[in-house]
């Protein structure tokens, strides 16, 4: 069902509250990616432009004691905020109380308030990330309309989404969470085909359910990277040192069965004697890894393979890297897999599902070639299994 966004709303004179995700990276105080902030922008120029009054709000990392405050206050990224919009953000270091509420109270037409980590309420009793209701309550009497922008938490009910939105008239999504329901959303609802899944990362534990859903969605669902190896253990081959999930081996049997061909796994690797960057790189037949050697990425067929399936697709939807990125020598699979992705971007919907697969597009200079990449590494993982979001859940149907 079409969800309402800030667009279908008279905000002029009202104060909104915009909850945005700023969870970025810090080193020593400094911003080193604001991705996140640039994507929130948007959203929030338009509130201010309409003469609404912002007020901005997000959790920083993880907060449990009060000696994690001063690692992860938002004040930095309130600094880099009033640079992108040209104008001045009030940062307000409290995440309740007066003069939290005097600062909103005074607010103008056009102006922007930033207030603390939410994640400061978790100090006593986790009172943000359990979606305590008096805290929900709380904030929500701070606004008048309530825009939810952050898909990073989507999947969770926290009092700063799902504790507002139960008490507030009007929940509206921000138009970043909207780009995140019409490409992830409306892609599984409606595909066009050839539909072409990618799935990476370590563990078929982490992705049963998103492989489950996949299944019935997609034409071909691509499998690298080490969950790779559970799968080829499950076709009874010797995977010497790789990454294993021996107590997984029967559900990737269950899976294959069920699949029916449309997964598709490659036939070699290449290898490594230790998970070390500088370690002599091999190239394998699936039925020929010896016991001493891992794999630490697809290999070179496996590589065109994957590429002939990808380029014939009209919607590819990617998430996890399908071997070592991190390390040059066996970052071939994810750099060639994405090149082609970013090919076929006129003729295709791609689109990359957050995490390390976003990190790996980004590490390469490629985040240009895609129509959509997720802010959200386990909301988007989430979606891709076909669940509902509680962050989603709580905006207003049209």
């Amino acid at each position: 069902m079409a969800k309402m966004t800030v667009k279908d709303i008279d905000i002029k004179g009202k104060k909104v509250l915009i909850r945005v995700d700023f969870n970025v990276p810090m080193k020593n105080g400094e911003i080193t990616d604001e991705n996140r902030i640039v994507e929130a922008l948007p959203t929030i120029k338009y509130v201010i432009e309409q003469g609404g009054r912002a007020v901005v709000f997000s959790h920083l990392g993880r907060v449990k004691e009060e000696a994690d405050k001063a690692k992860n206050s938002l004040a930095p990224v309130a600094k880099r905020l009033s640079e992108h919009l040209g104008q001045t953000v009030k940062f307000v270091p409290v995440t309740r109380g007066v003069e939290l509420e005097v600062a909103v109270a005074g607010l103008k037409n056009g102006e922007v308030l930033m207030f603390e980590n939410t994640r400061f309420e978790d100090i006593d009793g986790n009172k943000e990330s359990k979606n305590n209701a008096e805290l929900g309550k709380y904030w929500a009497s701070l606004g008048d309309v309530f825009v939810n922008d952050a898909f990073g938490t989507a999947h969770r009910a926290a009092a700063s989404n799902v504790g507002i939105a139960s008490n507030v008239k009007t929940t509206v999504a921000g138009f970043l969470l909207e780009k995140e329901i019409n490409f992830i959303g409306g892609t599984l609802e409606n595909p066009e085909r050839p539909f072409v899944a990618i799935l990476g990362g370590a563990k078929v534990s982490d992705k049963i359910e998103v492989i489950q859903n996949l299944l019935k969605i997609a034409d071909k669902v691509i499998i690298g990277g080490g969950m790779a190896f559970t799968f080829f253990k499950a076709m009874g081959y010797e995977v010497g040192k790789s990454l294993l999930e021996q107590d997984k081996v029967e559900l990737a049997k269950e899976l294959l069965t069920i699949a029916n061909g449309k997964i598709e796994l490659g036939d070699d690797v290449y290898t490594g004697k230790a998970f070390d960057a500088e370690t002599e790189r091999n190239i394998r037949k699936i039925d020929q890894i010896p016991a001493d050697e891992m794999g630490l990425d697809v290999g070179p067929n496996t590589i065109e393979i994957f590429k002939s399936y990808i380029k014939n697709a009209k919607t590819v939807v990617w998430n996890g890297p399908l071997g070592v990125f991190e390390f040059p020598k066996f970052a071939e699979g994810t750099k060639s897999v994405a090149k082609t992705i970013a090919s076929i971007k006129d003729q295709a919907t791609t689109i990359i599902g957050g995490g390390d697969s976003a990190a790996a597009v980004i590490q390469f200079g490629l985040q240009d070639g895609f129509t959509h990449i997720s802010t959200g590494g386990g909301a988007s993982l989430e979606y891709l299994e076909g669940k509902v979001l509680p962050g989603i859940a709580c905006v207003n149907d049209k």
